[in-house]
């Protein structure tokens, strides 16, 4: 589809939605439209905890956004946003972030709990190449580093709020957020009160979780504290056959202490400081299964030599300093640092053979400054801010791997020294029976540095009651510092010569030719330790317009700059560092903002258009496989629409629903002179970009305390794979329905429980090559009790 279609497209869909339509069409439209958003998220929370019922005709409560750091409500932010709040997190039984993945539309995850994709952005990319995040997640304001995700602080025990925000955000978030940005609020301290919740869950997947959290005044009405903890306990399900232990068995601890500081002496200031602390230790961050064994879906093996395990400790410290200078100015500081420790190690093959293992040990420590103004009059809303950004990582591989012998490349050595082809070919199958894969060992240290310092400024301008101009801008100012040195060691044993042919014979002589090259390719791999440093500067506008047709229909159209930024990859055969420019798109969007029923019905949609240019790829220059670096040669569109809707009947019932529409395509490729791609992109959808996602819920409030909650999700096929075979690498759609019942006294609690209902039988990555895939999990039934007071 041409652009100007796209475009017409777009419009036209903005144009209808926000057509008001007459009660019949309203009516019709609420009963059988598969709508909206992450729960409440989209026109407010159902109530303050899990058993509170709406009252008859009351109004959906206002959803405060705090990631665009302006603190608008949702009707009067034209992001694409999607929020779950405490009342969907204890209704759904929600316990980690990849479960409101699941219940987002245009999201999804990629596998096990590696990643995610936002509008089909991975949050690490699309095309497997470049060292810079597509997509952050933030915890209380700390940007979390993407090896923490599958067990850093994203728990929802005590979460406030979670926003995913859909599209760039590169004019307020800065970098690694081209696809948009996940932002986790934990809840604050009270001041005035104390207060503490606790609970205790158990499932029949041999999962147990102990939680608690409370706090209340050390001075009454100005220093409040919080504490939570968290503690999961799961002996898992995936059995290894060869080392008699359970493959994915997971012990985590969460720690987390808040202060919040109102002192009645400076009564405008308001100061936060949080720490979190947070230890996993368990199975890889994906675990596979063997699907060459009967009834693999629900009896899990394993068949791997070596443990495959993932461990993870996060230590998260954040201050937020806010003054307010007058009734319409406000100054904010928010300081954050944080660390990571990951081991993570996987046995490539899953054989008892001890063939492959991956072995990488990350650290890194990140610390970032932002400096605040927030301006909010009767004509002009805005902000204007400084950011600073300084994380340094480093990775050290100690891996055994091995790389298909390259057949081709001995066959056309062996004719340019005077063979016949035929015999050429001879030889070199002969060889590749010996030698089918050449094991090597590896060692590498990659040592990465990114500096940022930023400018970036948002508001809006009312031109009047009803009319609204809308701006942003960033310039980002990036100088990163990437570095790499390996040692390589062949370790396997090299084919006799004297078994091809006798000592001085040409086939004698060209088995230890081959030999000497075999042994020159694993040399090639090693380098010493280089670093290159890059400085980038980009300018990300943003404009649009805003329309308040009524209170309670308001739609927009905004333009915006997104930006992923560059660096330098090792090409291992030349021993060399080599420079990567940055990645820039242009979305194009249009909202719709509305309430019916007297504010009880919420339905609000966004639809975009993004053309991505520059995009970094991966080339090979020549038949040695270690003859690659990243490059700039991509170029790709993606459009979309995402409609949710939450609405109050009445004190027994509310329900909710999402609704996303998705298409990518990577439209060009054009690889430097001499080169080629591993795959051909062209033509290709985004892996994990699913065309259709589909989400919703009910709560029913019984009386007498009795409560009971329903959802369903639904996500089209995918394709795990990218480049003009991916036809090949394809999951097919799957169907999630949970439910929780139970009765809530107030200060006490008992719900039953069950996660995927129907037992759906769902893969989230096949490797049919090793018989071996990603599974998703199977149907869990489980209690929760709980107290508050």
């Amino acid at each position: 589809m041409c652009a100007k279609t796209n475009y017409s497209f777009l419009l036209l869909t903005m144009t209808a939605l926000s057509w008001p339509p007459s009660g019949a069409a309203l009516a019709a439209e609420a009963t059988s439209a598969p709508l909206a958003n992450t729960g409440d998220a989209a026109g407010g929370a159902v109530g303050d905890a899990a058993g509170d019922a709406p009252a008859e005709g009351e109004a959906l409560d206002d959803i405060i956004i705090t990631g665009e750091k302006a603190n608008r409500t949702l009707k009067e932010t034209t992001t694409s946003v999607a929020v779950t709040t405490p009342a969907r997190i204890a209704q759904e039984n929600i316990q980690t972030i990849q479960d409101i993945y699941d219940r987002t539309a245009n999201v999804a995850q990629t596998y096990g709990a590696a990643g995610f994709t936002i509008r089909g952005i991975g949050n690490t990319g699309v095309s497997n190449a470049g060292n810079a995040d597509a997509a952050t997640v933030y915890v209380d304001g700390a940007p979390i580093p993407g090896a923490a995700l599958f067990g850093g602080p994203t728990d929802m025990w005590d979460v406030a709020q979670v926003e995913i925000l859909r599209g760039p955000q590169s004019t307020i978030q800065g970098l690694n957020a081209m696809a948009g940005a996940v932002v986790i609020t934990t809840r604050d301290p009270a001041a005035d009160h104390w207060a503490g919740d606790a609970r205790v869950q158990w499932t029949d997947q041999q999962e147990r979780t102990f939680s608690a959290a409370a706090g209340g005044p050390l001075v009454a009405d100005e220093l409040g504290l919080r504490v939570a903890a968290e503690r999961r306990v799961n002996d898992g399900i995936i059995e290894n056959k060869v080392l008699g232990d359970r493959e994915d068995a997971l012990r985590s601890l969460n720690l987390r202490g808040k202060l919040k500081w109102t002192p009645k002496a400076l009564p405008d200031l308001t100061a936060v400081l949080s720490y979190d602390r947070t230890r996993r230790d368990g199975g890889y961050l994906y675990q596979y299964v063997r699907t060459d064994v009967p009834d693999y879906y629900d009896h899990r093996t394993s068949f791997s030599n070596r443990p495959n395990i993932g461990k993870v400790d996060t230590d998260i410290a954040t201050l937020n300093l806010s003054y307010k200078l007058s009734d319409a100015l406000t100054i904010t500081n928010v300081a954050s640092w944080n660390r990571l420790r990951q081991d993570a190690s996987q046995d490539s093959d899953g054989t008892p053979a001890d063939i492959e293992v991956v072995d990488n040990k990350t650290k890194a420590t990140t610390y970032t400054e932002e400096l605040r103004l927030n301006y909010a009059g009767d004509r002009f809303s805005g902000l204007l801010g400084g950011w600073y950004y300084n994380r340094d990582l480093a990775v050290d591989a100690d891996s055994h791997v091995t790389v298909t012998t390259p057949l081709t490349t001995i066959t056309n050595l062996l004719r340019g020294a005077g063979f016949p082809a035929a015999t050429a070919s001879a030889i070199s199958a002969a060889y590749g029976k010996v030698l089918p894969v050449i094991p090597v060992s590896y060692q590498a240290h990659q040592p990465q540095q990114v500096e940022t310092a930023a400018l970036f400024g948002d508001g809006r301008y009312r031109l009047t009651d009803r009319l609204s101009l809308l701006a942003g801008f960033r310039y980002d100012h990036e100088q990163n510092r990437y570095g790499a040195g390996t040692a390589t060691q062949f370790t396997g044993t090299y084919p006799d010569p004297a078994a091809f042919g006798a000592a001085g014979t040409p086939l004698n002589l060209a088995v230890q030719a081959i030999n000497r090259g075999v042994a020159g390719i694993v040399a090639q791999a090693a380098s010493a330790t280089a670093s290159n440093q890059r400085t980038f500067d980009a300018f990300l506008p943003k404009a649009g317009v805003s329309m308040d047709w009524t209170p309670d229909l308001v739609t927009a159209f905004t333009v915006q700059r997104g930006y992923r930024s560059g660096g330098s990859s090792q090409n291992a055969a030349h021993a060399a560092l080599v420079p990567y420019d940055p990645e820039y798109s242009w979305n194009y969007e249009g909202s719709v903002r509305s309430t019916w029923l007297d504010g009880s019905l919420a339905v609000n949609a966004n639809a975009f258009y993004t053309d991505w240019s520059d995009q970094q790829v991966t080339a090979r220059f020549s038949d040695n496989v270690y003859d690659y670096n990243t490059v700039n040669a991509g170029k790709s569109h993606l459009y979309g629409v995402e409609l949710e809707t939450t609405h109050k009947i009445s004190p027994v019932v509310d329900w909710y629903a999402s609704i996303g529409y998705l298409r990518t395509k990577f439209d060009e490729l054009h690889l430097p002179n001499g080169s080629s791609a591993t795959v051909d992109l062209t033509g290709s959808e985004f892996p994990y970009a699913p065309h259709w996602t589909l989400a919703g819920g009910v709560n029913l409030h019984f009386g007498g305390g009795f409560v009971a909650n329903l959802n369903a999700n639904w996500r089209d096929a995918v394709f795990t794979a990218v480049g003009a075979t991916q036809g090949q690498y394809r999951v097919g759609a799957r169907a999630i329905a949970n439910t929780r019942v139970g009765y809530d006294a107030g200060l006490w609690g008992a719900y039953l429980f069950v996660n995927n209902l129907t037992d759906e039988h769902y893969a989230q990555y096949v490797l049919t090559s090793q018989n071996r895939a990603i599974l998703g999990a199977p149907r869990t039934i489980g209690g929760t009790l709980e107290v508050h007071w």
